[in-house]
This record gives structure tokens, C-alpha cells and sequence, in this order.
């Protein structure tokens, strides 16, 4: 697969098989991603890895907390409102897949099915948690994103889906004790792993791409 390829095929997997991956194809994926660019080659990530048992207590914890209504408090604070276009992008997104699912947009029931979901991880055998030093700037945040993306595409190398998710880090204070992260460090973002689950309609849904010509602007050539 080139890189082309792996960027348009890269999608959101929501639904993992139980497959484990196996600790060498992480190892694997993690140096290709430590490559990643940064401002000034400051390589401000600081990468936890959790799967197995481990991996299984942060889940079931953050599941408790969820079942009892504890608010989510992640470190980096969550968007307080969306701009026309990215609210209108989302809407139709949940849109398209409330159709793939057969459900009707709004549904509480399906709502709270989707909000579980998350916080079963969508039964990823691994997540990598992306943790940032505190005395960083915003301008960090960046290199940060590029590791993400880095990471993912690696993934696609070795036949491993992916998906970003901001419930991943619902509960920082759980991941921190479970696998020993600094106070100094914020837990930033979550990237599940693991082998894609063809059968599960979760998965069946793609994203609608915004023309080109809508979001670049091209002068001088």
C-alpha cells in the first residue's frame, strides 16, 4: 500500500474483532509513528500503550463511572459550539449513519448505544494514549496531531484499523493510575487499535468528503 492509498482508505473503525495484535506489529507501528514531524524536532509526545489486562480494568472503571452518570473531564476542555460548516459536516455524518443503521436521527435509545460504545472502546484490544507535558503550548498540539495521523497510517501497513476518540480520555485520573502517568502530563487523545470487524454495520458507514475546491485556495500557479 502506498501513501496515498493509506490515506484514503483510512477510516474510523468503531466495532474491533477480539483478535488481539500482537505486541511486535505495536512495536512496529509506534517507532514508524516516532518519526513524525515537530516544531523544531521538539518530539513533545509522550506515548502509553495499554492492552491486555490492563487495558481491560481502564475499561471496565470507565464503564462504572459512565453507568453512574459521572461527567466526563478531560484534560484538554471539549468544543463549546461548532462554526455553520463543521456543525452542518457533522450533522451529516450522524445523519448518514443513523441510515446505514437503520435508526432514526435523535433516537435516545441508539444515542445512548453509540455513548456505551465509546466507553467499551469499541472492544479495541489496544489504545494508545497521547500525552502532552503541561508547560507546552497550544502550538505542541499540532505535532501532536501529526503523530496521530503518523500512527494511524503506520497501522494501515500492518492491516490494523484505527479511530480517534475524545471518550478515550473521559476519565484521565483512571489512565494515570493505571499505567502510571505523570501529573505533569495532560492525557490529550486516545487512538484505538486492533483488526476491523467487516460484519458490523458500525463499520459499514464512510464519511462524505468536502469538494477540494471548498476548503483550498490555490494563487500563483
Amino acid at each position: 500500500m502506498n501513501v496515498i492509498e493509506a490515506i484514503e482508505c483510512r477510516r474510523s473503525v468503531r466495532a474491533f474483532k477480539p483478535e488481539p495484535v500482537p505486541r511486535e506489529v505495536i512495536s512496529k507501528i509506534v517507532e514508524a509513528a516516532n518519526w513524525s514531524p515537530s516544531w523544531a524536532d521538539t518530539q513533545p509526545w509522550e506515548v502509553f500503550v495499554a492492552g491486555g489486562d490492563v487495558l481491560g480494568r481502564i475499561r471496565e472503571r470507565f464503564l462504572a463511572r459512565y453507568k453512574d452518570g459521572v461527567p466526563p473531564a478531560n484534560d484538554l476542555p471539549r468544543p463549546g459550539g461548532w462554526p455553520e460548516g463543521p456543525k452542518r459536516r457533522m450533522l451529516d455524518f450522524v445523519n448518514a449513519r443513523c441510515s446505514a443503521l437503520g435508526v432514526v436521527p435523535g433516537d435516545e435509545a441508539e444515542r445512548e448505544t453509540s455513548m456505551k460504545r465509546n466507553y467499551e472502546f469499541f472492544d479495541a484490544p489496544v489504545v494508545v494514549y497521547l500525552c502532552l507535558h503541561r508547560d507546552l503550548s497550544p502550538w505542541s498540539y499540532f505535532d501532536m496531531g501529526l503523530y496521530a495521523q503518523s500512527l494511524m497510517l503506520a497501522a494501515m501497513e500492518y492491516s490494523v484499523g484505527s479511530v480517534v476518540a475524545v471518550n478515550l480520555t473521559a476519565y484521565p485520573d483512571i489512565i494515570r493510575e493505571e499505567l502510571g502517568v505523570p501529573q505533569e502530563y495532560s492525557v490529550l487523545i486516545g487512538v484505538a487499535l486492533g483488526y476491523e470487524d467487516p460484519d458490523d454495520m458500525a463499520n459499514t458507514v464512510r464519511s462524505i468528503r468536502r469538494p477540494v475546491e471548498d476548503a483550498v485556495t490555490i494563487s500563483g500557479l
